[in-house]
C-alpha cells in the first residue's frame, strides 16, 4: 500500500517570529510613549494629539486588531466545522487568556490608582498663586536692592572724602568690587580694581556721570552698575551684586524670573493635564497598554495552535487506523515536544501494517483451502449419482443390452440434472473468485427495481410488493446487469423465507456518513427470520440453510455490493423478518 504523509500545520508565523515582532513592537512602544509624553507636556500643553500624530498611535492598534480578528474567525471556523481538537485548543486558549486577564488587570488598577493620586496631589497645590508669588517676591528683592544700592551713593556723596576712604577700607555691603579706569597716551585704558573678581569690566561703561546705568545684558545680568568721574580723568565704575542670598548658585536675578515664568508654564500644562485625565488615560491605555495585550493574544492563539495540531493530527490519524487505512505517517518537525511519540506511532502503523499484510496473505490461504475443501466436497456429491446412474447402465447393458431402454432415460436425466448442479457451483464460484471491475453507469434506481420485480408479481400473485417508498429522483452509477443480479438474489431469498406468501417491502433513502452521501436501498420481508446462530455465517462461502442451496448465493452479493463502493448489512427477528440494508455512494456532497 503507498504510503500517505502527513506534515503538520502551524500558523503562517514561529512562534519565534512572534516574539521578533512582539519585541520591536515593545520597542516602538516605548518610543511611541516618549513622543506621546513630550508632545502633550510640551507641545501641545496637555491635550490629545491630533493629525497625523494620532494616525501614527493609531496605526499599531488597528494592524493588531485586524490580526487578531482573522485568527478569532479561523478559531470560530473551526468550532462551527467540529475540527478535531478544538475543544482542546479553545480550553487551552482560555487558560492563556485567563492568566492574561490575572497579570494585566492588577497592574492597570495599580497604574490607574498611582496616575490618579498623583495628579490628585497635584490638583492640591495652588500652582498659580505661587507663580505670581514667587514673581512678585523677586520684583520686591529687586526694589529692594534697588534702593539700597541708591542709599550707598547718596551716603557717599554727602561727602565726598568718603570715595577716598571708600577704597582703603573694607566695602560697604552689597558693594561687589570698585574700578578705577585711567587713560593712557596710547589710547588704552589702566584699571585698578578693588574688592571682588565677580562682575568686573575690562573697559568704562561709556554713560553719563552721577547716574546709575542703564543696563545692558549680558554684561550686566545680576548687577547694578554707578560711574562716577574723578580729577585726574579717573572715572570709578561701582558694582553692586543683587545679593547671593536671592540665589546660592549665583543664578543672576533675571533668570531666576525667566525660571519661575517657565515653571508657572509647566505648572499651567499640569492644569491642563487635569482637564483632560480621562481622555489621556484612554488614550494612554488603549493605544499603548492595549497593543501588548493583543500581541500577547495572538501569540497565545498561535502557541495554543503549535502544541495541539500534533496532537489533533494524531488523533485524525488514530482515527484513520481504527478504519483501517494504515498507510498514514505523519511527519514531525524538528525540536517538536511530541516528536517522539509521533515517531512511536509512525513505528506502530508501520508494524501493523506489516502485521495486517501477513495476516491477510494467511487469511488468503486460509479462505482458498476451506474454499478448495467445500468445493471438492460439493462436486463430490453430485459425482456419486453421476457414477451410480453410469455403473446402472453398463451393467444393464451388460447382463439385458435389450432391457436397457427401462433405465436410459431415468439414468441420462440424473446425470444431466447433476451436471447441471456442478455448471451452476462452478459459475458461481467462478463470479465469486474472479475480480471483475463494475461497467458502471448512471442509472434510475426505481425503474431499475421495476423491472427486477415486475416478473416475480405474475409468478407469485400471493406476494406483495410495496414499492411506495422507492424514491423517484434517485441516480445511482452502477453496473446494472450485476447489481441486478445481487438484488435478485435477496428478493428470491425473501420469496423462500415466506414460503411464497407475505410482503416485501422496497423502499430508498438519501444518507450522509462523514463528508459522502449514500443511497440506502432497503428489502424487508416479514418471513421465518434468521436465527442468531446463523446470523454470524450469514455472508460466508457455502454457508447454507437451504436443502438445494450452494451457499454461494450472499457471498457474491456481498461482493458486487463491496465492488461498488458500497456496504451490505442485515437486521433479522426469527418469525418476523429479515431486513436487508445497501448503501451505494453517489455523490461526495448533496
Amino acid at each position: 500500500m503507498k504510503e500517505h504523509k502527513v506534515r503538520q500545520q502551524f500558523s503562517f508565523l514561529s512562534i519565534k517570529g512572534l516574539i521578533f515582532i512582539y519585541i520591536l513592537l515593545c520597542i516602538l512602544t516605548i518610543l511611541f510613549t516618549y513622543s506621546f509624553f513630550k508632545e502633550i507636556l510640551y507641545d501641545d500643553e496637555g491635550i490629545i494629539p491630533s493629525g497625523l500624530s494620532l494616525l501614527g498611535y493609531l496605526t499599531v492598534p488597528a494592524v493588531l486588531l485586524l490580526f487578531l480578528l482573522i485568527a478569532i474567525l479561523s478559531l470560530f471556523k473551526d468550532i462551527f466545522d467540529r475540527r478535531p481538537g478544538i475543544k482542546l485548543k479553545a480550553r487551552l486558549l482560555l487558560y492563556f487568556i485567563i492568566i492574561i486577564v490575572f497579570t494585566v488587570v492588577p497592574i492597570a488598577v495599580i497604574s490607574s490608582i498611582s496616575v490618579n493620586e498623583a495628579i490628585g496631589y497635584w490638583e492640591n497645590i495652588n500652582t498659580k498663586n505661587a507663580g505670581e508669588a514667587s514673581i512678585a517676591f523677586a520684583h520686591e528683592n529687586y526694589e529692594f536692592h534697588s534702593k539700597n544700592f541708591e542709599s550707598i551713593i547718596d551716603s557717599i556723596n554727602d561727602n565726598i572724602n568718603d570715595w577716598s576712604a571708600l577704597l582703603s577700607a573694607p566695602l560697604p555691603q552689597g558693594i561687589a568690587s570698585v574700578q578705577d579706569f585711567r587713560l593712557l597716551e596710547d589710547g588704552k585704558w589702566s584699571v585698578e580694581n578693588y574688592g571682588g573678581e565677580y562682575g568686573r569690566l575690562a573697559s568704562p561703561p561709556s554713560q553719563a556721570d552721577g547716574h546709575l546705568l542703564a543696563r545692558e545684558f549680558p554684561r550686566d545680568t545680576g548687577f547694578l552698575r554707578y560711574t562716577l568721574h574723578l580729577p585726574d580723568g579717573i572715572i570709578r565704575l561701582i558694582n553692586y551684586n543683587l545679593g547671593t542670598e536671592y540665589n546660592n548658585e549665583w543664578i543672576p536675578f533675571e533668570i531666576g524670573l525667566s525660571s519661575i515664568e517657565k515653571q508657572n508654564k509647566h505648572f499651567e500644562v499640569i492644569n491642563l493635564i487635569k482637564e483632560n485625565k480621562s481622555y489621556l488615560m484612554v488614550f494612554y491605555y488603549g493605544f499603548f497598554f492595549l497593543p501588548i495585550i493583543i500581541m500577547t493574544i495572538i501569540i497565545s492563539i498561535s502557541f495554543t495552535k503549535r502544541v495541539t495540531n500534533p496532537i489533533v493530527e494524531l488523533t485524525d490519524a488514530t482515527r484513520r487506523v481504527t478504519e483501517g487505512d494504515l498507510s498514514i505517517q505523519i511527519l514531525a518537525r524538528r525540536g517538536d515536544e511530541l516528536g517522539l511519540l509521533i515517531r512511536s506511532f509512525n513505528a506502530m502503523v508501520q508494524n501493523l501494517e506489516k502485521s495486517r499484510a501477513a495476516l491477510l496473505k494467511a487469511e488468503k490461504i486460509s479462505i482458498w483451502q476451506n474454499m478448495a475443501q467445500q468445493l471438492a466436497h460439493e462436486i463430490k456429491n453430485p459425482l456419486t449419482p453421476i457414477k451410480l446412474s453410469a455403473e446402472r447402465v453398463l451393467r444393464r447393458w451388460h447382463k439385458n443390452p435389450k432391457m436397457i431402454g427401462d433405465i436410459i432415460e431415468d439414468s441420462m436425466l440424473a446425470i444431466i440434472q447433476e451436471t447441471e448442479g456442478l455448471s451452476t457451483l462452478l459459475n458461481e464460484f467462478r463470479t465469486l473468485s474472479k475480480p471483475m471491475e463494475p461497467s458502471k453507469s448512471w442509472t434510475t434506481l426505481d425503474k431499475t427495481i421495476e423491472e427486477l420485480i415486475n416478473p416475480y408479481r405474475g409468478s407469485y400473485p400471493e406476494i406483495e410488493f410495496d414499492t411506495e417508498h422507492v424514491s423517484t429522483d434517485i441516480l445511482v452509477k452502477i453496473d446494472k446487469h450485476r447489481f441486478s443480479q445481487a438484488v435478485t438474489n435477496l428478493i428470491i431469498n425473501s420469496i423462500d423465507a415466506m414460503d411464497g406468501k407475505g410482503i416485501i417491502e422496497i423502499r430508498t433513502d438519501l444518507v450522509k456518513k462523514r463528508e459522502m452521501w449514500y443511497c440506502r436501498l432497503n428489502i424487508k420481508d416479514n418471513g421465518k427470520g434468521i436465527s442468531k446462530q446463523d446470523s454470524t455465517s450469514i455472508f460466508t462461502p457455502y454457508f447454507t440453510t437451504k436443502e438445494s442451496g450452494t451457499g454461494l448465493g450472499l457471498p457474491i452479493v456481498e461482493r458486487i455490493i463491496n465492488d461498488h463502493g458500497g456496504a451490505i448489512w442485515f437486521n433479522s427477528g426469527e418469525g418476523i423478518g429479515t431486513t436487508f440494508f445497501i448503501d451505494l455512494p453517489i455523490s461526495e456532497e448533496k
